[in-house]
């Protein structure tokens, strides 16, 4: 078959089958965090989501095995762009103080979940008790945060911010305070400021890895 015919079965008002089916995966996407960020998991079915995304079904199974599979790309995609900005702000402030630091980080993590209140619904209130599949995907990530805590406070350490010690536990509670602080403000917006939620977070991680 001439190259100009494959060309032409490949391409589609200018667009190739990749293209739209990647704008096809954004819009599925899209509909999730809207219909699972607002209704609720459990009242999205896949004929809802495909409704609202302006796809087939067979696009979606083209895409995603199940609501939970979308519910989890959803997860890991906000969670990867918060990783990312979160280790850019720490390296960008490697010489600060473990105060400045942890402001810095703790900001840019809530400004990345908690700007869209759809995302952290979907983050901390929809991933829970789903199915064992989206449970241990959740814990993945929070143990990828863990470390990350941990690797810091021992950092710390090496700086002569903090003594060695265990940090196993207070990482464990920092990320708890924050995940819940974050969820907080999202409900709260308007009621309580991003400063204010910040101060408290830092605080508490401060004395998390500071404490004798």
């Amino acid at each position: 078959m001439p190259r100009t015919e494959t060309v032409a079965r490949r391409t589609y008002g200018g667009r190739s089958a990749a293209d739209r089916r990647a704008e096809r995966r954004e819009r599925l996407m899209e509909a999730g965090l809207q219909l699972f960020g607002t209704e609720g998991y459990a009242a999205a079915s896949i004929e809802k989501l495909c409704t609202h995304a302006g796809v087939s079904t067979r696009n979606f199974y083209e895409e995603f095995h199940s609501r939970e599979d979308l519910l989890i790309a959803l997860h890991a995609r906000a969670n990867e762009r918060s990783f990312r900005a979160v280790h850019a702000a720490f390296e960008n402030a490697r010489d600060a103080a473990l105060a400045e630091r942890f402001e810095l980080a703790v900001r840019t993590f809530i400004q990345t979940m908690a700007a869209d209140g759809r995302l952290a619904r979907v983050a901390y209130v929809e991933m829970i008790g789903v199915s064992n599949t989206v449970e241990k995907h959740r814990m993945a990530w929070r143990k990828r945060w863990w470390d990350f805590m941990v690797a810091e406070a021992d950092r710390a350490v090496q700086r002569g911010e903090a003594r060695p010690r265990d940090f196993t536990l207070p990482a464990l509670a920092v990320i708890a305070s924050v995940n819940e602080m974050v969820h907080h403000y999202s409900l709260n917006r308007g009621r309580i400021t991003l400063d204010e939620i910040i101060a408290e977070v830092v605080r508490f991680a401060v004395a998390a890895v500071t404490a004798p």
